[in-house]
C-alpha cells in the first residue's frame, strides 16, 4: 500500500508517528500546502521515517491532487484536512482510481427557512450522492473514520452485532477533564471545525421521524465519564454519526452530545453574535490596501495551534458510544469507550491526547484494508465494517477500549 496523506497539522503529524511503527504500507507521502510543515512531520520521525516523504500540495486543487497521486504512485488518499477540502480530495481520488479515507464528511447546509426543525443538506450528502460511481469504480471511500465519527460507529456496530437484540437508543457521548495551562481559552481541536459542528443545527434521528434538527446546545444532560473524568454536562451537537449509524443499524433513536461547558458555549455564542463564525470573506482595510478575509480564519489565526498545546495540557479525553436496549428479553445499557491520558500520549508519541485519539483510528483502518480484512466498494461508513477485527487491533496498537455496564 502506498498512501498520500493530505494534511500535516496536528492529526496528520500524529498519523505519521503512529503509522511509522506499523509495517503494513510501503510508502506514505505527507503533503501540505505549507511544505515546511510536511517536512517537519517527516523529519520528526528520524530513523523511522525512511518510508515517508514530504510534498507541497494545495488540497483545494483536484488536478494537483491527482498529479500527486500519480507522482507518488499512491493507491490510497488519506484526508487529514478540515472539512472544507473533503469534496475536492474525494473527487480527485475517484478520478484517479484511488481508495479514499477521511475523518470528517462533506459539509452541511441548514434548511433555508426552518433550520431548527428540518434538515437541509446533511453532513455527507454530497459524498453519498456519488456512491454509485465509487461502487462502479471498484474503489472504497471509507468516510468518517476518525474517533468521532469512526471508532464511535464501530462501537455502535459491535453493540448491535454482539450485545443487543433490540436497540432503543445509540448516543455518542464525548467528554474530557482537559485543562491548558496559561490560556483562558484554548480549544484542543481545530476551532474552524469546532465552530462548524457546534453552531450548526444539531441533527437527531428517530425511527418514526427520520432526521430532524434542534437548536444548538439543546437537550443538556449530565453524563458520568469513566476513568476519573466524572460528570460532565453534554449538549446536542451536529455530528456525522447521527447521519451514518442509522444507515446500517436499527435503532429507535440516535444522538450525539458533546461536553462543552458553559464557558466554551459562551465563547461560541459570542462569536456567532459578532459574525465571527462566518466563512464568507469580508473586506478589511490594511496597510497593503483592502483585503478579503474569512472571519472564522481570523479567529483560528488568533488562537494557539491545538497541535502545540500538548506540553501545557493536562487530563484525559473520552470518546464513546452509549447504547440502551434489550438482550435476551432483559433491559441493558452499556457505554463503550476509549480514554486517552494526555501525559501518556505526549510521552509515547509527542502528540496531545485529542489529536492522537483521532489519528490512531484511520491508521488502524488502513491496516485492515491493506490486509484485506476490511474492504468493499462504494461510499461506506465505519459501521459497515466488521467491528471485532478493528477493536482487537486497537489493543495491539496499545490503545485498549473499555465497556461499562450502566
Amino acid at each position: 500500500m502506498r498512501v498520500l496523506l493530505v494534511g500535516a497539522g496536528g492529526v496528520g503529524t500524529a498519523i505519521t508517528r503512529i503509522a511509522a511503527r506499523r509495517p503494513f504500507f510501503e510508502h506514505m507521502a505527507v503533503a501540505d500546502r505549507d511544505f515546511a510543515r510536511a517536512e517537519s512531520a517527516v523529519a520528526a520521525l528520524g530513523e523511522s521515517g525512511a518510508r515517508f516523504g514530504a510534498a507541497r500540495l494545495d488540497a483545494s486543487d483536484p488536478a494537483a491532487v491527482r498529479a500527486a497521486l500519480a507522482e507518488h504512485r499512491c493507491d490510497v488518499l488519506l484526508n487529514a484536512t478540515d472539512p472544507r477540502f473533503v469534496m475536492p480530495l474525494f473527487e480527485a481520488a475517484l478520478a484517479h482510481g484511488a481508495h479514499y479515507l477521511d475523518m470528517a464528511m462533506s459539509l452541511s447546509q441548514p434548511h433555508p427557512t426552518r433550520p431548527y426543525e428540518k434538515c437541509g443538506v446533511k453532513l455527507g450528502d454530497a459524498q453519498f450522492e456519488r456512491a454509485a460511481e465509487w461502487e462502479a469504480s471498484g474503489r472504497l471511500a471509507l468516510v468518517g473514520m476518525g474517533v468521532e465519527p469512526g471508532l464511535s460507529d464501530v462501537f455502535a456496530r459491535y453493540a448491535s452485532d454482539e450485545l443487543f437484540d433490540e436497540i432503543e437508543e445509540i448516543g455518542i457521548r464525548d467528554g474530557a477533564d482537559l485543562t491548558v495551562q496559561g490560556y483562558d481559552f484554548a480549544p484542543s481541536f481545530s476551532i474552524w471545525t469546532t465552530i462548524e459542528e457546534c453552531l450548526n443545527p444539531p441533527v437527531v434521528y428517530e425511527e418514526d421521524r427520520a432526521w430532524f434538527t434542534t437548536a444548538p446546545f439543546s437537550e443538556p444532560e449530565v453524563f458520568d465519564f469513566p476513568e476519573g473524568i466524572g460528570p460532565v454536562e453534554c449538549v446536542n451537537v451536529e455530528h456525522e454519526e447521527v447521519l451514518l449509524v442509522p444507515r446500517r443499524i436499527k435503532a429507535r433513536r440516535v444522538t450525539f452530545k458533546y461536553g462543552l461547558g458553559d464557558e466554551f458555549i459562551g465563547v461560541l455564542r459570542a462569536l456567532h453574535t459578532l459574525g465571527l463564525d462566518r466563512t464568507d470573506p469580508v473586506s478589511v482595510k490594511s496597510d497593503a490596501g483592502t483585503v478579503k478575509v474569512s472571519p472564522r480564519d481570523v479567529v483560528a489565526a488568533c488562537l494557539p495551534d491545538p497541535a502545540g498545546l500538548g506540553d501545557r495540557m493536562h487530563g484525559k479525553t473520552c470518546a464513546g458510544t452509549w447504547v440502551k436496549g434489550t438482550k435476551d428479553g432483559r433491559p441493558r445499557e452499556v457505554y463503550l469507550y476509549h480514554v486517552v491520558d494526555n501525559q501518556w500520549s505526549m510521552r509515547e508519541y509527542g502528540s496531545q491526547a485529542v489529536v492522537w485519539q483521532t489519528a490512531i483510528n484511520p491508521v488502524a483502518a488502513l491496516e485492515l484494508v491493506a490486509n484485506g480484512v476490511w474492504g468493499g466498494s462504494g461510499v461506506l461508513g465505519p459501521e459497515a465494517m466488521p467491528p471485532r477485527p478493528f477493536l482487537d487491533l486497537l489493543g495491539e496498537y496499545g490503545a485498549p477500549w473499555g465497556m461499562r455496564e450502566e
